[in-house]
This record gives C-alpha cells, structure tokens and sequence, in this order.
C-alpha cells in the first residue's frame, strides 16, 4: 500500500477545526463526526462539516488521538516533503553535531513530524514511530536518516508503553548497521555510557542537557542529587563541589552511574541505593545538611488523573530538600509532567517553601534543552520545567 495515495477523508466538528486554526495538530477522537469505516490509511484527508480541505493528517484508528496534522496545504503530502522535513530538523541541529555529541534531532511535533523522535550519540542513531502513520513510514524514515547523516548504526526502540495506546506491538532492533552495547558520548567535557538498547527513553535523558550543564556553575560544597539515575547531574556537579551524594532506586542504573563517576575520575561522588522519599526524610532526621540539592523526579502525572498525587509527590520532596539546605542554599527542582503547567509547578514549590519558614530567590527558570523545540500553540511539546533557586 503506498500512503502517500490518498484516497480516504475523514471530518471533524468545528471545535476539533477551531484547535487546527489556533496551531495544535491533534484532533481527538471525541471530534471526529465520520471517519473511513473499513480502511485504515497511513494519511488521510482532513475536512470541515461543508467538505472544505483543512489539509492532512496521519491517521490512527484505534487511538484516542485519531488524528495528528501534517500539512495544511491543498496538496497531498509526499515523500519528498518528509525528506524535507527531516533535512531541516537535522540542519537546525547542525552546531550540535559532532564527533562524540549527543543530540535530539526530530523532536515529534515541535519539527512538524508527529509521533517521530530521532536521537543521535555519537555515530549511532535511535528512532521511534508512536502512532499508526508514523510507523507506516518507518523505511522511509530510516532510508532518508542513512543517507543524510551516514551513521554507523540505526537502533529502533519502539519498546515503549506509548505504542500501546495506538494499537501497536512493541519492537526493538537494527534498522541499519549495528549499535553496540554501550557508546561513549560527551556533555559539557563530561563524558557518558549510554545503553542504546536497553537504557530508559533511547538511552540517556538529552532533555536536561542545558540545564545539567548550566546548574553546575551554581552547585557548590556539599551535594545531594536526588533520582540520579545514571549519574549525570551528579557528574556535572563534581567538577564544582566539594562531594556529591547520588541517590536512585534502581540498582542497574547506579552500576552505570558508577562506571560513569570511575570514567570522569570523580572520586568526590558517592551513589547510594535508596527511594528518594524514604532517603530524604532518613537525611532529614540524622541532622544533614547541604550546599545544592536537585531534584529531577520521573514524571509522577502521567496523566490527568494523577496530577493530585503528582502535587503531594512534588510537594513532599521540595519541602524536604528546603529544609535540608544551608542558608543561601541552591535548589534545582525539575518536572517532566506536561499535566502539571509550570506556574502550578512553581506555586508547589514556594508552598514547600513556605511551610518550611524559608525564602525563595530566583535565579534561573529554564526548560527542556533547545534540541526540544516546543511548537506554539502546542503546550503538550512544552512539558519540561526546571527551576534554578537560591533558599535563603
């Protein structure tokens, strides 16, 4: 079947055509009023209650986002613009590019590719289709990566829970080449081993890059760094701290975390195995004290439903890390829930502050790293929150 033969439409109400005009690209299935009753296309045309075209979209017939827009032009989308498309996210990119370097390179919806992430370590790229559509144009994709950027190895790891929700089995593999166990990659002079194949997301968490690197000119003394997973705030911070505490409660990312700390040299880092909840209120009671704490939790909203105890989770352990700060004190307190909005998160957090009788001085208020482009119009692509304060 080739998706680019469009043939199929589908049309929506005037609150699903109202979001399309105010710059979102989902449409969701609660505002679909006909869709193809037997065909499942890759693409599909996208009309108005009168049959005027509002352009196309990939199609995902068993997901709750039913529709993702890819153009609003009068014409059928190609090949040749997805190339495109790809060519000009990469091009965007091109200072981050180098030998050694990681990097997002498509970033879904915010480089007008919904459902598509691209990541780059070194000389090894990882892909990831989330919807139906995307995944139809897998090859096509891999093909346009290979001949762009000539990497040594194409992963796909579509081994995520997301894939789920749009009717789609979880796979992982070579797409191109081969993708060893483990790459090295560099991050401000800090070096990384990133598991491609196995590691959480595609392997390392590019989105706090910027902010892992920047925080490190505040860290100072003594540091705490809470969820370290493998290591890499922890990593920045020994280059400006006295010694740095790591907790996480995995213990496969701590044996990485270590092999980290013993690659850099980082003989002032110690990574404990613990759930950071228990860990902070152990701290608290045993009368410890630091110079920088951060805080960069997995995201407790996953969705609407949880953002109550999303607010208590957040809630406890900023409250903790207050009190557990010397006077003048650097606090790096992140959220990676879109559902929790950043005056929200920012509220929770001088609320902590509060009920532990101490002051908030702002310093930076920062986001996901630039390789994250957020599109307007679309907050769902501007879902990290990452705050730099100074507790007085």
């Amino acid at each position: 079947m080739d998706p680019f033969k469009i043939e199929e439409s589908v049309q929506i109400n005037a609150r699903a055509v109202q979001r399309l005009r105010s710059g979102h690209l989902w449409i969701y299935a609660g505002d679909v009023v006909r869709e193809p009753e037997k065909t499942s296309p890759a693409i599909i045309k996208v009309e108005d209650a009168a049959g005027n075209n509002l352009g196309y979209a990939f199609y995902s017939r068993q997901s709750q986002i039913r529709l993702r827009l890819l153009s609003r032009s009068d014409t059928p989308p190609t090949a040749e613009l997805f190339r495109t498309r790809i060519e000009s996210a990469v091009a965007r990119r091109r200072l981050l590019i180098r030998e050694g370097s990681a990097c997002r390179l498509v970033f879904g919806e915010g480089d007008m590719l919904p459902a598509v992430i691209v990541d780059r370590y070194d000389r090894y790229l990882v892909l990831q289709t989330l919807s139906f559509g995307a995944d139809v144009l897998k090859p096509l994709i891999a093909d346009t990566l290979r001949d762009l950027l000539k990497p040594s190895g194409i992963m796909e790891r579509n081994d995520v829970r997301a894939r789920a929700l749009e009717g789609l089995e979880q796979t992982k593999g070579f797409l191109y080449g081969y993708v060893p166990e483990e790459v090295e990659i560099q991050e401000g002079g800090v070096r990384f081993l990133v598991d491609m194949r196995m590691g959480q997301k595609t392997g390392f968490f590019l989105d706090q890059s910027r902010n892992r690197i920047s925080g490190r000119i505040y860290a100072s003394g003594r540091a705490l760094d809470c969820f370290t997973n493998t290591g890499a705030f922890a990593l920045h911070f020994a280059q400006s701290c006295e010694s740095v505490l790591a907790v996480d409660i995995s213990a496969d990312s701590l044996e990485t975390a270590e092999r980290n700390r013993d690659l850099n040299k980082a003989g002032n880092v110690r990574f404990e195995e613990g759930n950071v909840f228990d860990y902070l209120r152990d701290l608290e009671s045993s009368g410890q004290r630091f110079n920088t704490i951060c805080l960069d939790p997995p995201a407790f909203a996953k969705n609407r439903k949880a953002l109550e105890g999303a607010r208590k989770g957040y809630k406890e352990i900023n409250l903790r890390a207050i009190k557990l700060l010397e006077p003048e004190g650097v606090l790096i307190t992140s959220s990676c829930s879109y559902h929790m909005p950043e005056s929200n998160f920012f509220k929770l957090v001088c609320e902590a502050a509060r009920d532990a009788h101490r002051y908030v001085q702002i310093i930076e208020m920062r986001g996901q790293s630039d390789d994250h482009p957020a599109l307007a119009g679309m907050p769902e692509t501007k879902y990290l929150k990452c705050f730099v304060l100074r507790i007085l």
